[in-house]
Parts: structure tokens; sequence; C-alpha cells
């Protein structure tokens, strides 16, 4: 592992000659800590034997002939003939003046000097191995506040050029004082050309010349994730799309320099580009975007476009260059109308087209809708965020044309109703089915008969206030085929609305959340555990204070495969916690008694020995339990992440 060299002083470059006035200073080597990321290698004190009385002259002469003396121009041929990257960590290691210099090499200079090559014919085995691993760019490293500095980047290029060479870099959270510039960055270009991903989060003093930088030495490029780098504009991005012909994923948020000509160079220069994202650029419009889809509509295979000032001639030329898209998310296009939806699902270019998701667009209507079903053959996966135009007419007219869809998903869809939700189930193969906080969704008893829905594997309903017992009722008689239920949040649902569910599913309950389902009781426990004991795996009873002991006791006694149940905030006392622990077949791995005050210091044996299978243990807000219990169970289930 390479050791860290701890810098006094602030950390800002130091451009001038060496740190230390005196003979006696070069023995001061910093000493070992985190703030650079170089090999150092141990090595032992010189041991003085007898006593030495140095004259003034002959200090004064010991003191001339330092290394530090040495012209730059000699210090960089000497660095640029050491062996390998050890050598190098070592020297940066002496002070922030050697590093500086160190960085200024790019690796190529290394590998083509002289003493290198002749070195490199006489290494053993071993050390060729190493020197081959260099190239792979397998090492990660992530840089964030504080710690992002230019001097932790000098030193990251430095100590990774000798093992294994950095692949990964992420930079988040820079100090706008002390942060990172282009300066640590052009040091990591010429120390790490192996880079193949590059993440700046936040970094408002790197710009141009930096990125440049990068694209000149890193052509290996293919990852780049731009966010709120106010000083990046069109220059870095042409610079990028020019030296890196391997960018396969780009990604632009919040850079307000960045507009439509850049995003024309990626498309002509980047013909491997398979994703591309871009999120609040008031600079990218309808050309940059045209240009970029039309010129990488062989490969391109996700899009996202999010607050951009697109207009309907846009999404026409997704629907028609999308060919190769699979996955497509849209949101918070304002400018975009019905007409620019409709288009892009009768362009009959979305054929590949297998998630879409779209978020707070008005242009989303019902007729915009049924054409992006009829456009989009293969779609698999639909969600639905904040569209307030669509209703129930053109949801069933969706559900119907896209005859492949498996999954839908609809948020704060307001003008949706219970008769829409029916509708779609009654009309196509749906697998799974989510649907939050549409409060439009209220309880209608229908007399009509239904056609029953047993394609339906997964029903999630959260926090639609509207969505009672009538609703739960309904959707049992549709939906026999049930795995996977989710009804948190649900405050208006009963007994008698979830226990017709419970018995009208046909395969096996295998998950079921009830979290904050306040009026549920015991009843649809002992239910639950008699019809699905045998299928079940996880259980979350959070919230339903009604819940007690009998609850546990049916747990115990039915459940076979269960792993994770959740009972927290109900009325469970230390003798469910007892039932749980006497049940053989039982292999519990998660278990959450969080604000369960009937849970004491009793329950000390019983946790133990649930705690030989348990992987995480929640005992948060449990009031009557000691902190001499807690530390017990913490040395004692040492395989067990306890929360408390």
């Amino acid at each position: 592992m390479p050791a860290l060299v701890n810098f006094g002083g602030d950390d800002d470059f130091y451009s001038g000659s060496s740190f230390y006035t005196n003979s006696t200073d070069l023995g001061r080597l910093c000493s070992i800590s985190s703030q650079v990321d170089v090999y150092y290698p141990p090595s032992k004190r010189v041991r003085v034997s007898a006593p030495f009385i140095f004259e003034e002259t002959v200090f004064e002469q010991n003191k001339q002939t330092s290394i530090d003396v040495l012209p730059d121009e000699c210090l960089f041929e000497i660095f640029k003939r050491l062996p390998g990257g050890r050598e190098r960590s070592s020297c940066a290691c002496v002070s922030k003046h050697w590093l500086m210099l160190l960085i200024s090499i790019r690796k190529g200079e290394y590998e083509l000097s002289k003493a290198v090559k002749e070195n490199t014919d006489s290494v053993s085995d071993d050390a060729e191995m190493i020197s081959s691993d260099e190239d792979e760019g397998h090492l990660t490293r992530c840089l964030e506040g504080k710690k992002a500095t230019d001097l932790r980047l000098a030193a990251v290029a430095v100590g990774t050029s000798g093992h294994g060479g950095l692949g990964k870099l992420s930079i988040r959270g820079s100090s706008s004082s002390r942060g990172v510039t282009n300066l640590g960055l052009s040091a990591i270009a010429r120390g790490c050309p192996t880079l193949k991903a590059l993440s700046l989060w936040n970094v408002p003093r790197v710009g141009d010349e930096g990125l440049s930088a990068i694209a000149k030495e890193c052509h290996l490029l293919e990852k780049l994730d731009l966010c709120q780098c106010p000083s990046v504009s069109n220059k870095g991005l042409i610079s990028i799309a020019e030296n890196c012909p391997n960018l396969t994923s780009l990604s632009i948020e919040s850079c307000p320099k960045i507009s439509n000509e850049g995003l024309q160079a990626i498309g002509n220069l980047c013909p491997k580009l398979q994703s591309i994202s871009i999120k609040d650029c008031p600079l990218v419009g309808d050309h940059g975007v045209s240009s970029l889809l039309s010129s990488t509509s062989a490969v391109l295979s996700k899009v996202k476009f999010q607050g951009l000032n697109i207009t309907d001639f846009s999404l026409a030329v997704i629907g028609h260059y999308g060919k190769s898209v699979t996955n497509l998310m849209l949101s918070g296009l304002q400018n975009v109308s019905e007409k620019g939806f409709w288009v892009m699902g009768n362009a009959q270019g979305l054929q590949k087209l297998v998630s879409l998701m779209i978020t707070s667009c008005r242009g989303v209507t019902d007729l915009s809708l049924e054409a992006m079903g009829k456009g989009c053959a293969n779609l698999k996966q639909m969600c639905l965020r904040r569209c307030c135009f669509i209703s129930d007419d053109g949801l069933v007219a969706f559900a119907k044309s896209a005859g492949s869809l498996e999954c839908l998903q609809l948020e704060e869809c307001n003008r949706v109703t219970q008769s829409g939700i029916i509708g779609v189930l009654s009309g196509c193969s749906l697998k799974s089915l989510t649907i939050v906080k549409c409060m439009g969704i209220k309880d209608i008893s229908l007399e009509a008969p239904l056609s029953s829905c047993n394609s339906l594997k997964s029903l999630s309903v959260r926090s639609c206030p509207g969505f009672g017992t009538a609703s739960l009722a309904m959707v049992g008689k549709l939906c026999h085929q049930l795995q996977h239920v989710d009804l948190s949040g649900l405050s208006g649902i009963a007994d008698a609305g979830l226990l017709p569910l419970l018995e009208s599913c046909e395969a096996g309950l295998v998950k079921v959340n009830l979290s904050g389902c306040l009026n549920l009781t015991d009843e649809v426990v002992l239910a639950l555990t008699r019809l699905h004991g045998g299928t079940l795996e996880l259980v979350n009873l959070d919230g339903c204070r009604r819940i007690t002991d009998a609850s546990l006791v049916a747990i115990a006694d039915n459940c076979v495969f269960l792993s994770d149940l959740d009972v927290s905030r109900s009325a469970v006392t230390d003798s469910g916690v007892a039932a749980l622990s006497h049940a053989e077949q039982l292999n519990l791995q998660v278990l959450s008694f969080s604000g369960c005050s009937g849970v004491s210091n009793k329950s000390l044996p019983f946790l133990k020995k649930l705690g030989k299978t348990l992987l995480g243990l929640n005992l948060q807000h449990c009031n009557s339990i000691s902190s001499r219990t807690i530390e017990l169970l913490v040395k004692t289930l040492w395989k067990c992440d306890i929360l408390f």
C-alpha cells in the first residue's frame, strides 16, 4: 500500500527552489500521513557511534554539497531516469518542489528514456509483470470536499503510476478557495494516461485548460461526467471530442457555458457514444440535440434530457433517429407540446425502446400517450410522473396499444381514477403496477363484470389516501397470481379489505409491505401466515400499532423461508421475541424492533439465539433496553450490524 506524506503549511503549490535552507533540514523528511498518495519505502536511521564537532566552515561546505543546489533542469533529467514507480514515489516524499518536478514529466518520457530502456532489459520476471500491469488502469481514486486539492491530485498522479495505473477518478465538492484547479487536473493528465473514467462535481476552478489537458493525454477516456462546472465551455468539450474517440458515456449537468457547438462536436467525432445525459444546461437547444442524435443514431442507446430549452423539433428527431435507443428519460421539457410527443411516437423510429420515463412534461396528453404506445412496439417499462393531463381514457388506450408493456408506474397523475386502473388491469398483460400519490383514486363499487389479470405479479400502491377497502377488494377479484404486494402508507384500509386479496393470491405471496397501515390487526397476519407461510420471504409491519405478540407467534409457527421481518412501532413485547427465537425453522437475516417499548432487557437471551443467523438488527428507540444490554449484544453478535 502507498504511504502518505504529511506536508506542513497549506496545500498550495510551491514554485521555487528547495524548501530546505540548510543541510539539517534535508534530514527532516515529512512524516507519514494522509496528505499525499505516494509510496515511501522503509529505511533505517544511521547510528552515530562517536561524537563529532563541526566547525562553521565545514558546515558551510556541507551545505553547498546539497542536491538542492542543482538546477531544476538537472533534477528533471535525473528524475526521468528513475527506474520505476517506487523510486519516483520515494523522491516525491522529499519535498513539494520535487513532487512538482515529478508531475511535470509525462509517463511516456519515463518509458522513452535510455536509462529505463537499459534497466528494462535486465529486470526480473516479477518486475516485468508489474510493469505490464501499469498500463491496465484498474485503480480508482475519489477526492471529496477539503481533501480535493491540487496537491493531492499531484500525489495521486505519481503514486498510482507504479501501482497499476489510474483508471477512474472522481472529484466532488472541491473548495472554492483551495480546491482543484486546472493545474491539478493537468498533473493527472501527464501522469495517468490510462485514465478511462473522469467525474467532476462542483469544481468551479476547473475550466477548459484542465479538461483539454485530460483530452490531449488520456486518449483511452471512455466516461466523462461534468456536474456544476461553470468554467467549462465548448472549448473543453470540443477538445474531448477531438482527442477521445473511445468516449462511450457523457453526462453534463448545470454547466452554463456548454451549448450546441460542443454537443455537435461530440456527435461528429465520438462514433462509439452509447449514453448521453444533459440536465439544466440553458444554452443547449434543438440544434445541439438534433446534431448529436442524428450523428450517433447507430450506437446511442441511453438518452436523458432534463430541464432543456428544446422544442417539438428535438422530439421529432428522437422519434426518427433513435433507432438504437433502449432507454429514454425526458423531464421538465416545458417548451415541448402535445405535437412533439405525438410526432415522436408516430415517427416509428423507437422500435428498440424498452424503458421510457417522462416527468413533468405538459405535452403528455391522452392523444400523445396513445401515439407513443403505438410507435414503441417493444416498450416494456413505462413511468409517468407528474403528468397532469393524463386521464383514464388515455391510460387505457396506451395500455392496449403497447402490447409488450410489462411494468407501469404512475406517480402524482391526479386525473387517473379507479376506473382507469381497472381498465389497465383488464386490458393488458402487465406484470408490475406501481401507483404513488395519485390523489384522483377513490373507492367506487363497480357492479360490471371484470376480466381477471393473471399476469400481474407485483402490485405497489403507496401514499394514495383514497385507495381504501373497496379498491383493494376490487384488485383481489382481478389479480390472482400476485407475489409481491406493497401497500405502505394506506392508512384507510382495514382487515375486511385485505383478507379477500390474501385469499385470492393463488401463487403464494413472497414479499408483503404493510408499513403505515394503522388499522390492520393480528387477524391479517394470522391469515397471511396461514395461507402464504410456505412462500413468504419478507414481511414489513412497521407502524402497524395494533399488531401484537400473536402475530409473531403465527410467524414463528408457519413461516419457513422468512428472512426479513420488520415490526417496528408495533405492540409486540418480550413474549413475541421469545416465540421467534424458539422457531427452529426460521433463519431470519434482518430483524427490526425499532420503537417497540415492549421489548426490554428480558429479550437478551432470545436476541442472542436469533443472532446466530442475523446480519442486521434494528433496536433504535427501544427505550426499555439498556445500554449495557446493547453492549453485550454488540460483543456477542459480532457478525451482525446492530442499530441502536
